[in-house]
């Protein structure tokens, strides 16, 4: 198991320009307070800083402006941890979040999951910059925090498991808490309320579900009956023009537009990206936002084109569309098709468990040459979600298949242009330009005039990107693209005559040439300090050799890692074994988290796109999804990015 590397989320980006025109970003800084400061709206400076347009801002972080006034200088903050407070059944504390500290580092630091992460920080995402409190299990701060210790601490004892949940209804009044064997259904007759009441007295479980030991609310009480007060004397206005707005249901409709009641932990941009607005948008219908978002707020929400709904019924109808080849006998795709299936029922098996009523049909899409008469196996007017099938052509022959219903359609590994067009799909494969992208950044970081070489693979398309990419971002570079990594050669000074080192990037995703990658590295570092390498694709010779290739820093982006100390991932290598008798293959693995990720997704009414904006990880895979136009589809943009350090 490696134990020396550091990973960084996707998006946690560093832009560096010149000078002048420019803002250094300090403690309290958000898009919004910047852009006021220099006369300018949230758009425009977003526009001028594309990197930054998810709205995550770090401490030093340079924007660039359109002002001539002087940029304020960054502030640092030393690491410490702050006074915890307890949850229900635990104690939890706080960590002070470092430069370079990450989810997936923090999770591996204080071996904990990211869903388990995600639970304790709702809004972990918008609170990753240097400076921000993170939450966790105060046992497993003083265990594994190192010099972020907790310097106080709060206990409170273990809650006693109540073995009849009707008594534990009417010890807490109107909670209940959730036993292990309990689902939507049982809960429901149980105390004689609706689903919809259900979800309407706790906001989110929908989403969330039901999690044993969870306390949840099963009886309305004289606060759930009131009408919720606005903020502001204009935001009233703002809900009577549509329809009030209650503690129940915190959005409502009017004629142009929908109202929006802000809850608690809820930030500008979580708001933004939940309605898909821009932030302009939102404060040219909300001038108060001006001084503030405040809890209890009512905001005007520009109304959006309706989203997808279910066809009809309880359950979610789902059509798995694998390329299993019976019908041709082709036997190509078929052990991947049955290992990404074991994978998905794993996902299904789960989800049902917890309540959600799931219609599975299972569609042999064979090969390119059979796979039209697959199509007819598909009633598009009772289907609302396919995933599948796996190649790029079969992908489009569905969605123009079902292009009347606008069917969600989950591509699990193609991913092209061509398919960018599609409002209704949704790609999970991360492109080659992404991770191409993120190296250029990288190397951008650490550059200092050395030479650059870039292991291509036959078509060069990659290597050529990126040599793009560099002699955009760096002065005066040298950069040469070669054919084998055999071809690295060290630089020499013209000053001493002396070797100096160099920059190599892998660019070619064949495992034979990244272990000669990985034997070149070893032997240029062993001649002389300083040698930099990074690759745009993971090969297994770079877990073999971790301390050999620490030496040469090298950095290498990964689209699936499994954190296998995390509860949640345990749990599932653990039921797959239980299932199968084996440790899940690759397929198996993708099948899972693709699966999993979307049925997290749906809501009661199908409504999948609603939650596109939630970024999630699963047993291996990071889903961190962006619109790639206007109207176009959702691209996965996660991926690992791991560091090995001497």
């Amino acid at each position: 198991m490696i134990k020396r590397f550091f990973i960084l989320s996707s998006l946690c980006m560093v832009l560096g320009v010149s000078a002048q025109k420019s803002h250094t970003v300090v403690q309290g800084d958000n898009p919004y307070n910047i852009a006021k400061k220099y006369g300018m709206t949230v758009d425009e400076l977003l526009k001028l800083n594309p990197k930054f347009k998810d709205g995550k801002l770090a401490i030093g972080d340079v924007l660039t402006i359109k002002s001539d006034k002087a940029a304020v200088p960054a502030v640092t903050k030393t690491a410490v941890a702050e006074k915890v407070k307890t949850s229900a059944g635990t104690s939890i504390g706080k960590i002070v979040l470092q430069p370079k500290q990450t989810i997936y580092g923090i999770t591996k630091q204080y071996r904990i999951s990211e869903t388990d992460l995600r639970k304790l920080n709702p809004e972990l995402d918008s609170h990753m910059k240097i400076g921000d409190e993170i939450t966790l299990p105060l046992e497993s701060i003083k265990k594994y925090g190192g010099s972020q210790q907790a310097v106080v601490t709060a206990e409170k004892p273990v809650e006693t498991p109540v073995e009849n949940p009707v008594a534990a209804a009417h010890t807490e009044g109107e909670a209940y808490v959730i036993q292990a064997k309990d689902n939507y259904y049982r809960i429901t007759k149980q105390f004689g309320i609706s689903q919809q009441e259900l979800f309407a007295l706790n906001p989110g479980l929908e989403e969330k579900g039901l999690k044993p030991g969870d306390s949840i609310k099963i009886k309305k009480s004289t606060a759930d009956n009131t009408v919720a007060e606005p903020a502001n004397p204009k935001a009233k206005i703002d809900s009577e023009a549509g329809k009030p707005s209650s503690s129940v249901s915190n959005v409502t409709v009017a004629d142009d537009y929908v109202t929006y009641t802000v809850q608690q932990g809820d930030t500008v941009f979580s708001i933004v990206n939940k309605f898909g607005v821009s932030i302009d948008e939102l404060i040219a219908l909300n001038p108060d936002l001006s001084h503030g978002l405040k809890t209890g707020m009512v905001l005007k929400i520009k109304k959006q084109d309706p989203a997808y709904v279910k066809k009809n019924g309880d359950a979610l109808s789902v059509v798995l569309m694998l390329p299993f080849g019976y019908s041709t006998n082709e036997t190509q795709y078929r052990g991947m098709a049955l290992d990404f299936l074991t994978g998905a029922k794993l996902a299904i098996e789960r989800n049902a468990r917890g309540g959600q009523k799931l219609d599975i049909k299972v569609v042999d899409s064979g090969n390119e040459a059979s796979f039209r008469n697959s199509l007819t196996q598909i009633n598009p007017d009772n289907t609302d979600l396919i995933i599948g099938p796996f190649f790029k052509s079969n992908v489009i022959d569905v969605l123009d298949f079902t292009k009347n219903q606008k069917i969600p359609i989950v591509a699990p590994f193609a991913n092209s242009p061509e398919l960018y067009n599609y409002n209704n799909l949704i790609i999970v494969e991360t492109n080659n330009q992404t991770y191409a992208d993120k190296i250029v950044e990288e190397v951008k970081s650490v550059y200092s005039d050395q030479k650059i070489y870039v292991v291509a693979d036959t078509k060069k398309e990659n290597a050529s990107y990126i040599k793009t990419g560099l002699e955009k971002a760096v002065k005066n570079p040298n950069i040469v693209i070669v054919n084998s990594p055999a071809e690295i050669q060290l630089d020499q000074n013209m000053m001493t005559g002396q070797s100096a080192p160099v920059i190599a990037i892998l660019a070619n995703d064949n495992d034979g040439v990244g272990d000669a990658f990985a034997n070149r590295l070893i032997a240029l570092s062993k001649e002389v300090q300083g040698v930099k390498a990074f690759s745009m694709f993971y090969s297994p010779a770079f877990e073999k050799r971790v301390d050999d290739l620490s030496q040469a820093s090298l950095v290498y982006l990964m689209d699936r890692k499994i954190n296998t100390d995390g509860s949640f991932e345990k749990e599932i290598l653990a039921a797959y074994k239980t299932k199968y008798c084996k440790t899940p293959p690759k397929y198996a693995i993708v099948g899972f988290d693709v699966v999993n990720d979307m049925l997290t997704r749906e809501n009661k009414k199908g409504e999948i796109f609603k939650q596109m904006n939630k970024v999630q990880t699963q047993l291996a895979t990071k889903f961190e999804f962006v619109k790639s136009k206007a109207n176009g589809a959702y691209v996965n943009t996660g991926y690992r990015v791991i560091r090995l350090v001497p």
